[in-house]
């Protein structure tokens, strides 16, 4: 497993600060690989290939693909290792179920809810989504922007509980924009999500839900669509990384 041409950990500060543990910034790395798809489904993740990579020991590493496979991101076969869970078009469509409801509660709530803090957050973020669209070589930041606006009206909803249990799907929400967000998508996303701030602003829920409802709805089509061309085209590749591993279940466990 590599990141983009670099080894060991990023400096403390740049991943959230020296309170982290190596396992928080081990986890927040490997999460992040998944998430942008350098690490795809059905990758393999070794222990010791990993610590060496990183320059840490194989504690911090073991801590944290424990708490990715809690979290959905890995799953963990005995004598065989942990692999990049898969996210296909069977399981995009079980997220697209929960999310078209709880996100229709949520932007539901937060039109009844929102302040102008939280309103100003949601203008900021179409302004960088607006400026992120027109180019190509920004589909990365366009798609983590996104995410934000989302996780936003969350937030402005006012809801501890419905926050706790949108939490744990945040980076599902996010590796799912990065695998099916193409750079043409830009400006239908900031269009559909200008008009969900509007009705938001406007202290009209029954909109704000409607349109929640329609432009998960709307995504979820395009989305499966292509997962499954994804999913088609790299069988060999995860078919071969299964054999390999199997090959292994003699030697040692990591």
């Amino acid at each position: 497993m590599s990141s983009s041409g670099t080894t060991g950990l990023p400096a403390r500060d740049s991943i959230g600060g020296a309170h982290l543990s190596l396992g928080g910034q081990v986890y927040l790395e490997v999460r992040e690989r998944i998430i942008d798809g350098r690490c795809p489904s059905g990758h393999r993740v070794v222990e010791r290939e990993l610590a060496d990579e990183l320059g840490v020991s194989r504690i911090p590493v073991r801590e944290a693909l424990q708490r990715l496979e809690a979290e959905g991101f890995v799953t963990v076969r005995a004598r065989r290792g942990a692999f990049v869970a898969p996210l296909g078009p069977a399981e995009a469509a079980d997220f697209f179920d929960i999310r078209e409801r709880l996100e229709a509660l949520a932007a539901s709530l937060a039109a009844a809810r929102a302040d102008a803090e939280g309103l100003r957050t949601l203008e900021k973020l179409l302004e960088r989504a607006r400026r992120a669209a027109g180019s190509a070589r920004r589909t990365r930041e366009l798609v983590s922007i996104h995410a934000d606006f989302h996780q936003q009206i969350v937030v402005m909803a006012g809801n501890p509980l419905l926050l706790d249990l949108m939490a744990p799907l945040d980076g599902r929400l996010r590796r799912l924009f990065s695998l099916t967000t193409e750079p043409a998508d830009g400006t239908a996303m900031c269009g559909e999500h200008e008009r969900l701030y509007a009705a938001i602003r406007d202290g009209d829920p029954a909109a704000a839900e409607r349109i929640a409802r329609a432009h998960v709805s709307g995504t979820r089509e395009a989305a499966l669509r292509l997962l499954a061309a994804t999913t088609t085209t790299t069988t060999a590749e995860t078919a071969t990384t299964a054999e390999t591993a199997t090959a292994k279940t003699d030697a040692p466990a990591d």
